[in-house]
Parts: C-alpha cells; structure tokens; sequence
C-alpha cells in the first residue's frame, strides 16, 4: 500500500492533538497514532489506525512481544485515504466494533466530514459546522472543521 498523503496525514495529527491536549493531560487515558493493534488471534489480524485511545480504566496497556497493542482501545481513528473504498471501510469499522471498540472515527478529507460509527447504531455524519463529542471522554469537543486544517500551497 502507498504512503498517505499530506492531507491525510494534517488530519490524523489534528485528532492526535485534540485527543492529547483535551483528553490525556487531563488524565482520561492514553493517545497513540499509526499503532498496530491486534484485533484477534488465530488467525492473527493487526489493523493500523492512524489514532487511538485508551481509557485509563484500560491502563497500563498490554503490548504484544512486537509492540502491538493488545488491549482494545476504546476509540480508533481512521482517516480516509484516496484509495480507500466505501466496503473497505466498512469492513475495517466492523472488524474494530467486533474487536471492542466502542467509537470508529472515520474522518474524510476530501468531504470534511466525520462519520462516528458505535456497536448496535447507524452513523452519525458530522459536516464542518458540527461539533465532534463523545460520553466516552467527558468535556471534549472539537469542530470539525478544526480537523481539517486548509493545506498551504
């Protein structure tokens, strides 16, 4: 699979540091980026987000021999890239939710949009004017248009 783009990569680091500064230095748990987590064993599958997060309720976290992350995190953020299709995307939600995951935030560039997919419930579709907020992580919100920063040049 290629690199991801500039674009891709300003969005990932914009949930990295909301979900730091708004979440792990208040001490609700732990933010990582591009972590291999396993979702299951035998076979083994281990996904790439481009973010996570960890409640501290799931601290410390477990780690595999390679470094991967054995404890499920509670969020996962994918950020569409330009090669992923619609049913890609939607087996990678479905493999996290069936994992543990209690929040898939797949973000779209190229749409500005946040779609917020949670076990048992339709997506929720989030446009640049909304608010992106979460019961797992009280007090944080973030606009969504503040995840897409404007690419100079």
């Amino acid at each position: 699979m290629s690199p991801p783009g500039y674009r891709h990569g300003r969005a990932a680091a914009r949930f990295v540091i909301e979900l730091h500064a708004q979440c792990e230095v208040p001490g609700l748990g732990e933010v990582g980026d591009e972590v291999g987590v396993i979702l299951r064993r035998n076979p083994d599958r281990v996904a790439g987000p481009d973010a996570v997060f960890l409640l501290r309720a799931s601290l410390p976290a477990r780690l595999s021999p390679e470094g991967y992350l054995e404890t499920v995190p509670e969020i996962v953020v994918e950020v569409r890239s330009k090669n992923d299709t619609g049913p890609e995307v939607v087996a990678k939600v479905g493999e996290y939710l069936a994992a543990g995951v209690k929040a898939v935030w797949v973000a779209d560039p190229d749409d500005r949009t946040v779609a917020v997919h949670t076990p048992g419930a339709a997506p929720v579709v989030l446009g640049p004017a909304d608010t992106l907020t979460t019961p797992l992580l009280p007090g944080f919100t973030v606009p969504v248009e503040r995840l897409f920063p404007p690419v100079a040049g």
